[in-house]
């Protein structure tokens, strides 16, 4: 029995140190020698591919820079994540570290970390000019993109400026995708982050034709995003980020991302810093976006 007792003793010490050391991302990467970092296809300027495997983006080349720094030897090794995927890549092991476009949000909190906010965005529609659609009110009877795995439509629902308003959800599998369901006619509104919005907007084949437009529904800190209950990898990659709030050189980058001409078609996504993110470049934090939309 006793003998029994100390087996089972042992298994579970030894499922302990297998657990710890599955959520010790720094040790992983110098045993493997390699970072494997989450991406996006079509979440420009965040994160998006240039075709033959390389991407690139703000949030990109913010995680390019914090991996040379906490990890300089590591090969890094890009992998496309979708939004209905990324969470559950990062809860196995899958992706090291995520850079793309994913709100910090109360929820996801309890299955991820999130990194200090780099990025704020509102949640606001993109229409054809010659739609007419300027408010919520207008979308009654219309077709709505969505990409599959997102909140932007459910935050529409949920919208008290949206009482009464009846409208038809259409999904995209990607950005890319319920861009092209307005781009196509199928949906005469997209409502996502304005950011990926713009960089929809500023790569289409006639980027004059599209506005964005009508109230924000809500405002979403994006983060790049962790394993859960890995500390020294939360702190590695919270002190990067707040040595180059601090130094400057993350405001240098939001302006080469945001509002200089970038590739493929060398357009500008033209969106300046808000008054959200400049407070948090002063005084980092990573808050859910619960806290910036509770109703005072």
């Amino acid at each position: 029995m006793k003998k029994h007792l100390l087996t089972i003793a042992i298994a579970a010490l030894a499922a302990g140190g297998a657990q710890a050391q599955a959520t010790d991302t720094l040790a992983k990467v110098k045993a493997q020698g390699k970072i494997v970092m989450g991406v996006r296809e079509s979440s420009a300027p965040l994160s998006f591919t240039l075709g033959d495997g390389k991407f690139t983006g703000y949030h990109v080349e913010l995680c390019e820079r914090i991996i040379k720094a906490i990890a300089p030897a590591a090969k890094i090794e890009y992998t496309p994540v979708t939004s209905a995927n990324r969470i559950p890549l990062v809860q196995n092991g899958t992706v090291d570290i995520e850079c793309g476009s994913t709100t910090n949000n109360a929820a996801r909190q309890k299955d991820v970390t999130f990194a200090l906010t780099t990025y704020v965005t509102e949640v606001r529609t993109a229409v054809k000019k010659s739609s007419g659609i300027s408010s919520i009110a207008q979308l009654n009877g219309r077709s709505v993109a969505t990409t599959t795995g997102t909140t932007s439509v459910a935050l529409l629902r949920k919208n008290e400026r949206a009482t009464g308003v009846d409208f038809k959800e259409v999904y995209g599998k990607d950005h890319a995708d319920s861009f092209l369901l307005l781009e196509s006619g199928r949906a005469d509104a997209f409502v996502m982050d304005d950011n990926i919005l713009a960089g929809l907007i500023a790569g289409s084949k006639t980027p004059g034709d599209y506005a964005i437009v009508g109230e924000t529904l809500n405002v979403e800190p994006i983060a790049i995003m962790i394993r859960k209950d890995d500390p020294a990898m939360k702190k590695a990659v919270d002190d990067q980020i707040r040595g180059m709030m601090k130094s400057g050189d993350l405001d240098k980058l939001y302006t080469k991302w945001f509002m200089q001409p970038i590739p493929p078609k060398n357009t500008s996504v033209n969106l300046a810093m808000g008054s959200v993110m400049k407070g948090l470049i002063a005084n980092p934090a990573d808050k859910p976006a619960e806290d910036y939309n509770a109703k005072k």
